[in-house]
């Protein structure tokens, strides 16, 4: 894999395993002094109009022409991705280590297979399997005993809800008309995900009695790398991945990130995990990288298969 990836794609790639699973902490650090969706609205509201301007200034209005359908289905992904899935995960951590949050966010990819079997799809027998080793991993986390005395359940339920979310959101896309950049597709996504955020914490009263001179030195430094960080450089990192690296080599994100995410809790902010905690956390991480492999192989039989029906084609016609 090393030689298939080269300097630039390991680069990218470990700076979405790196940025995306330090985010879990940066998260709780903004939200200490800053309310949770309204902090979210402001790192996705601000990242999206950044790149907007980027996006204009270097490729002109041109590059976001997009129908009403497009425009719809990018907008309603926003929503469900990052109200749906960072604002959750971002009320949630209130009352959830970062580590753990992350550990259940890590069930992205199992929602995705339940959700394609929803729609018809049929996984093959490694898949299904991954996927029920996953939630019985996740079992195993809210069993009595299985978090620590400081862990709300309910508030690590909304870290699963986020995941399904997230997970619903990310496979709109694939089914539904988007707009043809990426970047104009993630630029409406930003806007329209960080100001439905920002219209909630609103409606929520986050905004009651909240000052912005009350605002930590250490929030406003979480915020900062929130926008720049995880949401601008990083996504760009994972764009150029998936049009130069194979999809099951950059899905490896979804189990790397965790254990990124439990490590730096750990170490900056003395997060510990149960053994119980630990053990279904571990099993969720198992479970994604068998789904994740499994995915791979059925993607690439797929195109070699596709292959060879137009290489059989093409010397047919011939």
């Amino acid at each position: 894999m090393s030689a298939a990836l080269g300097v630039r794609g390991w680069s990218a790639l470990a700076i979405v395993y790196v940025v995306w699973g330090s985010t879990y902490l940066a998260i709780r650090y903004a939200i200490e002094t800053v309310p949770p969706l309204f902090s979210a609205g402001l790192r996705f509201t601000t990242a999206g109009l950044i790149l907007l301007g980027a996006v204009v200034a270097v490729r002109g209005w041109s590059a976001l022409r997009a129908t009403p359908a497009q425009l719809l289905t990018a907008s309603v992904s926003g929503v469900l991705l990052l109200l749906g899935g960072n604002g959750l995960v971002s009320v949630a951590e209130q009352r959830v280590d970062s580590g753990l949050a992350a550990l259940l966010v890590a069930c992205i990819p199992l929602w995705i297979v339940v959700l394609r079997i929803g729609l018809g799809d049929r996984p093959g027998l490694a898949t299904a399997g991954g996927v029920l080793l996953g939630f019985a991993g996740v079992a195993l986390i809210f069993l009595p005993g299985g978090g620590d005395g400081g862990t709300d359940l309910g508030y690590a339920g909304l870290c699963v809800l986020a995941s399904f979310l997230w997970a619903a959101g990310s496979l709109l896309i694939t089914r539904r008309p988007v707009p043809a950049d990426p970047l104009a597709l993630t630029t409406v996504e930003m806007l329209a995900g960080g100001l439905v955020l920002l219209a909630v914490a609103a409606g929520r009263g986050e905004l009651g009695g909240f000052s912005f001179g009350a605002v930590s030195g250490k929030s406003w430094l979480a915020l900062a790398y929130l926008v720049v960080f995880g949401s601008l450089v990083a996504f760009t990192a994972y764009v150029w991945l998936l049009g130069n690296v194979p999809v099951s080599v950059v899905s490896t994100y979804a189990y790397v990130n965790p254990a990124v995410a439990v490590l730096l809790g750990a170490l900056l902010a003395g997060e510990r995990l149960t053994g119980a905690t630990l053990a279904g956390g571990l099993t969720v991480l198992a479970a994604v990288a068998v789904v994740v492999t499994a995915e791979g192989r059925r993607q690439r039989r797929v195109v070699r298969a596709a292959a060879a029906d137009e290489e059989e084609g093409a010397r047919l016609a011939a």
